[in-house]
């Protein structure tokens, strides 16, 4: 598959029909699950190779090495890499580097990212010598001209749901399965996360290989190995999403607390 930036047209269709600034209709993707994928589709079964509940059940003990090894040599090509160029990034790249260099990483680029998050990804190109596929949506102009200016101030779901949740559509639209690296560890939503299973909200297979590790086993890897990461982290950001909606965290706050401060929101719409 060769990826391509997600369609300019249909987004804009999409917004123009499902939401506006200023008349407080919902905004794109708000009701996500509308389109979830609640069961694993039969297709989706046959000729797989291997029992999914076993293999999930298998994979919780594995490591992270022994489980993006699996998932290299079982859905290669048809399986993507997302980088959000945050600590678990780093490493999930260079792992996966070290398993495949074949393997394929993409971003999901809000235009509204750090520029130490941009830099991030430039170091890990560099000093790996890979291609992370870019996939973006309308532009910002154009999201000010349907929404009104600000929209992640007056509707930080719809934002997400523009900026990323369509975007990360398209780029998933042609895999079979994809790799995150959200850990249980990060909040309440994720600690239930599994290692390996069916992505309802996508509608294919998930690998979050990292989902059992510890604060300290993510630096150590990445002092061990000399990765390249976010130089936000070492500035007091523990979670780095886009410039309007991240902070640093207090003293004694919750390491995502400085995602999306004031409201109650907590994820952006791509792990549920």
């Amino acid at each position: 598959m060769e990826p391509t930036a997600a369609q300019k047209a249909p987004a804009e269709a999409a917004a123009t029909e499902n939401g506006s600034s200023g008349n407080g209709r919902r905004g794109i993707l708000h009701e996500a699950s509308a389109t979830e994928h609640a069961a694993v589709p039969a297709a989706e079964l046959d000729g797989l190779g291997f029992d999914p509940e076993a293999k999930s059940a298998e994979l919780e003990d594995a490591s992270a090495e022994e489980a993006l090894a699996w998932a290299l040599e079982t859905f290669s090509p048809r399986m993507y890499i997302a980088c959000s160029f945050q600590k678990t990034s780093s490493v999930t790249v260079h792992m996966a580097q070290s398993i495949d260099p074949g393997a394929r990483f993409f971003y999901l680029d809000t235009d509204v990212l750090f520029p130490e998050t941009y830099a991030t990804k430039d170091r890990l190109e560099e000093r790996y010598g890979i291609n992370f596929h870019r996939y973006s949506s309308i532009t910002l102009e154009q999201q000010k001209g349907l929404y009104g200016d600000e929209l992640w101030s007056r509707d930080p779901d719809a934002c997400c749901g523009i900026r990323k949740v369509e975007p990360m559509r398209s780029a998933l639209a042609a895999v079979d399965l994809w790799v995150s690296g959200i850990r249980r560890s990060d909040s309440q939503t994720r600690a239930g996360a599994p290692k390996f299973g069916w992505d309802k909200r996508f509608g294919l297979w998930k690998l979050n290989p990292l989902a059992d590790w510890s604060e300290k086993q993510v630096w150590t890897y990445i002092h061990e190995h000399d990765v390249p990461y976010n130089a936000l982290h070492d500035q007091g950001y523990p979670s780095i999403g886009c410039t309007h909606c991240t902070r640093k965290p207090a003293a004694g706050e919750d390491a995502r607390a400085g995602r999306w401060a004031g409201s109650e929101k907590t994820e952006c719409g791509l792990h549920g």
